[in-house]
């Protein structure tokens, strides 16, 4: 069973499932061969290396085996829970914050996190130049409320260091019982003093979008890209035509993306058919999937069209903000965006367990990789959080109808 989440991105090797077969059947040989293990497990190892000199991860097996003993604050793990953390090495190997091992209790709750509903802060995390980084808030969530942003370096969860931590387990650490709280450390912007921010858990149902109104400007906030996206998009674009208006604004800021299915199916409204959305770069070149648009393209030239995005914008967001800026359709306004540009297939290694794998990198239109450079708006414009606090301008939001009123 495999399920592709593009652009939020999520793969396999089938040599893991060697591996936890190899531990399973207890296969104690400082060598073996591949091919006589395909034969027990039936699966084809053809790409796998041949002759792998075990010696080493066996020592250490039975030295922790023979010597480990719990302390406190943990337990000894069980044979089965050693294969799931052997698993969860390898994958950590890639150097890849994106390629990770999901046991069954994480494999569950990342489950329920690309459902759409969970028991949590409501933010994306991700690390970042090996630091744990807020992506961005989802809006109206406790962690939005309590004034988590965009950009925020996390140290520490609940006293504890989140040095050399991976996004599995962060977000484990993260998530809990509704009811419940949970402290971060964070480092802000240039300051090198902590803050401490304590939020208080609650159920988070992932918001789509919302849309207003501003004089003769339609807004359209989208939230996320989830399962659902595509077809809220089509409400608000049909509420739009309605209006009777012509200039548009979305608002894809804080937007941490999702679903690739969702941006290709947006940007279908504004693309003839066939124009290139996104394309992918992956290991084997002749293979990279390109992802055009369906064609629905329903409006004229008439339509004004600005789209604002910022340092929360990642992944789903970046791909529509890129397609649709580089095919000419809409002027980008804000900051730079948040630069997730990788590919990512879940694949299900047992009935309760996934690998997520990195397996390939995002390109859009004119070739540009997301990743290295995220993107960048025509028109570069700070939030200004003073004035918004003090009479709720949004200034960048200004500076598009601006953009539009031309």
């Amino acid at each position: 069973m495999k399920e592709k989440l593009r652009a939020h991105a999520n793969i396999i090797s089938v040599f893991i499932v060697v591996l936890a077969v190899t531990f399973l059947l207890g296969f104690k040989t400082g060598e073996y061969n591949v091919s006589q293990m395909a034969l027990v497990s039936g699966v084809d190892h053809k790409n796998a290396p041949t002759n792998l000199d075990f010696d080493t991860f066996w020592k250490a097996w039975n030295v922790i085996n023979e010597k480990y003993v719990p302390t406190t604050s943990s337990t000894t793990p069980t044979d089965q829970e050693k294969v799931w953390g052997a698993i969860q090495g390898l994958a950590a190997s890639t150097g890849d914050p994106y390629t990770v091992f999901f046991p069954p209790v994480e494999a569950k709750a990342f489950g329920e996190q690309i459902s759409g509903a969970f028991e949590g802060v409501g933010m994306e995390v991700d690390v970042k130049d090996g630091i744990l980084t807020v992506i961005a808030p989802l809006k109206d969530t406790p962690a939005y409320k309590a004034g988590i942003k965009a950009g925020d370096k996390i140290i520490g969860i609940d006293k504890k260091t989140t040095q050399g931590i991976n996004t599995v387990e962060a977000i484990k650490r993260i998530k809990g019982p509704k009811g419940t709280t949970v402290t971060f450390s964070i480092i802000r912007g240039t300051s090198t003093e902590p803050i401490e921010i304590s939020v208080v858990r609650d159920v988070i149902n992932v918001p789509a979008m919302k849309t207003e109104t501003i004089g003769d400007v339609f807004v359209i906030r989208m939230y996320s890209f989830s399962a659902q996206s595509a077809d809220e998009f089509r409400k608000a674009l049909r509420s739009f035509v309605e209006s009777g208006k012509y200039k548009l604004v979305l608002d894809l800021r804080g937007n941490p993306g999702g679903y690739l299915e969702a941006a290709v199916d947006i940007a279908s409204w504004f693309l003839p058919s066939g124009k290139l959305i996104v394309s992918e770069q992956s290991k084997n070149l002749a293979f990279g999937n390109e992802y055009r648009s369906r064609g629905y393209n329903i409006f004229s030239d008439k339509l004004k069209f600005a789209i604002l995005i910022d340092g929360g914008s990642a992944s789903a967001s970046e791909i529509l903000a890129g397609a649709l800026s580089e095919q000419g359709k809409a002027v980008l306004v804000g900051k730079k965006s948040y630069g997730k540009g990788s590919v990512q297939e879940l694949v299900e290694i047992t009935p309760q367990t996934s690998l997520k794998v990195t397996i390939a990198k995002w390109l859009t239109p004119n070739g540009h990789s997301i990743s290295k450079a995220g993107i960048e708006p025509q028109i570069d414009v700070d939030f200004d959080v003073e004035k918004f606090k003090a009479t709720g301008e949004d200034s960048q939001l200004k500076r598009a109808i601006e953009e539009l009123d031309k």
